[in-house]
């Protein structure tokens, strides 16, 4: 095989860096537009509501962690007690994607895996969910837009009530 010119190579290496980048395709190319934003609570609200599970917390003493997520299940927000472990910062995330991934909150999960196997087989096929107290629907109307997910409290009926004052906090402003 014949070895690769440098400034073919640099082509190569730059053409990617620029695809990867999202550059637009060369003129003639058929274009897509991207996706719409998946749907979520404001930036500001979602720090609003996770740091609302704080101080609800920090009232109780307990250490949590809070992930907001919007509908496509992307971060919007994470917020750490200090000394709280990582786990809990894994767990608050895990127990928001599952709620999402069923519409329905985590600790309704927790209690629905208990006698239907087939959602307790596809809860543990995804290391991602966890299902398990902890993690409320953020919903407009009848519209889920996103999960305030909180773990790391002594008790999982502590975390989704911290997650509900989150969320009680922000549901009136929701648009």
């Amino acid at each position: 095989m014949k070895k690769l010119n440098a400034s073919i190579l640099f082509f190569l290496a730059s053409a990617g860096a620029a695809l990867a980048q999202g550059a637009p395709a060369p003129a003639g190319a058929p274009q897509n537009p991207p996706p719409p934003p998946a749907r979520g609570p404001a930036l500001d609200l979602a720090i609003e509501a996770a740091q609302s599970a704080l101080e609800a917390a920090k009232a109780g003493d307990q250490k949590i962690a809070v992930s907001v997520i919007d509908s496509a299940g992307v971060l919007k927000a994470v917020l750490v007690s200090d000394g709280t472990g990582p786990r809990a910062v894994q767990n608050s995330n895990f127990k928001a994607q599952a709620a999402l991934a069923f519409k329905e909150p985590s600790g309704q999960l927790a209690e629905e895996v208990k006698s239907n196997k087939e959602l307790a087989d596809k809860i543990a096929a995804n290391p991602n969910y966890l299902a398990r107290a902890g993690a409320v629907l953020i919903k407009v109307n009848d519209e889920v837009i996103g999960v305030i997910g909180v773990g790391g409290a002594r008790g999982s009926d502590k975390d989704e009530a911290y997650a509900k004052a989150g969320l009680e906090k922000i549901q009136a402003r929701l648009k």
